[in-house]
C-alpha cells in the first residue's frame, strides 16, 4: 500500500507535466531541465522514507544504501536542472546565482540547491564528523532543501499542473516532518 501511494504521488505530477500544453512552445533543453527539477522533487519524497525505514521490503542497511544512491541521483537532478537552464539562458542563471533575479522563486531555488549540495557534502564526510553533529547538520540542511524546493516549485507557474504540484509538495513536507519527528536527529542517542 505504501509503495502504491508513493508511486502515485510521484507519477501523477510527472504525467500531468508531460501532457502540459505549455511543453509545445518549449525547446528540448528547457523541457529536460524542467523535468529534472520535477524528478528532484519526487526524489525528495523518497529520501526521508528511505532514511526512516518506512518503505516495506527495504531493511535498515539496504534502505541506507538505496538512500545514498537516491541522494546521488537527487544531486544529479539538481545539476541537470541548473545546467539545462544555463544552456537555455546563461544570463538568467547568472542573475539567479548572484541573487539578482527579480523572480522570487529563484532565491528559493538557489537556497535549496546549496542546501542539497551541503547535505550531500556532509554525507561524504559523515565518518569524519561526530554522529550527533552529522545527524543534526544533515537534517537541518535537508529541511532547508525541502522547504526551499517546495517554495521554489509553488511560486513557478509552469508545466507542473497546480493540483498535483501542491499535493506532491504537501506530501514531501509531511514525509520529512514525520520522519524527523520519528528519528529525532537532534537528540543525543538518536538512531544513526
Amino acid at each position: 500500500m505504501i509503495w502504491a501511494a508513493v508511486g502515485l504521488a510521484v507519477a501523477a505530477p510527472l504525467v500531468a507535466a508531460g501532457i502540459s500544453p505549455l511543453l509545445q512552445y518549449r525547446q528540448p533543453i528547457y523541457i529536460v531541465a524542467g523535468f529534472a527539477g520535477i524528478a528532484g522533487l519526487c526524489l525528495m519524497l523518497v529520501q526521508p522514507l528511505l532514511a526512516g525505514g518506512v518503505l516495506p521490503g527495504l531493511e535498515r542497511f539496504r534502505g541506507r544504501r538505496v538512500h545514498r544512491i537516491v541522494g546521488m541521483a537527487l544531486v544529479a537532478m539538481v545539476v541537470v536542472h541548473v545546467a539545462g537552464l544555463w544552456i537555455f539562458s546563461p544570463p538568467d542563471v547568472v542573475d539567479v546565482l548572484l541573487l539578482r533575479s527579480p523572480t522570487p522563486f529563484s532565491v528559493w531555488g538557489v537556497l535549496a540547491m546549496w542546501a542539497v549540495f551541503g547535505a550531500a557534502l556532509l554525507a561524504v564526510f559523515r565518518r569524519r564528523l561526530r554522529l550527533r553533529v552529522w545527524r543534526a547538520g544533515h537534517s537541518a540542511l535537508v529541511s532547508v532543501a525541502v522547504a526551499g524546493t517546495i517554495l521554489h516549485a509553488l511560486l513557478i507557474d509552469g508545466t507542473m499542473e497546480p493540483v498535483t504540484k501542491v499535493a506532491l509538495c504537501g506530501i514531501v513536507a509531511v514525509a520529512l516532518a514525520v520522519v524527523l519527528i520519528r528519528l529525532k536527529p537532534w537528540r543525543k542517542g538518536a538512531r544513526p
